[in-house]
């Protein structure tokens, strides 16, 4: 019987086994890192359009209550004037 990772002469990719899982794996987490970080890269967009659109919606808000002031106090003036 011959021992694996013995050299008894010759090449020593002969003898040499390639871990092709250790390969796959390693290929893999590298894919897997890539991914995340397209993936963080992506969320973080999400989250700036989500705080544009927040800071518009407050500002309809706040345009609509302006609005419903100046009606008020217009009312209001025109009942002093009367």
């Amino acid at each position: 019987m011959s021992q694996q990772g013995v050299e008894q002469g010759g090449s020593r990719y002969l003898y040499d086994s390639f871990d092709a899982a250790a390969a796959r794996i390693e290929a893999n987490e590298r894919v897997a890192q890539e991914r995340w970080t397209g993936l963080e890269y992506r969320l973080g967009q999400i989250e700036g359009l989500l705080d544009r659109l927040e800071r518009r919606i407050w500002f309809g808000v706040y345009g609509v209550a302006a609005f419903l002031l100046a009606q008020g106090a217009e009312a209001l003036l025109k009942a002093a004037m009367r």
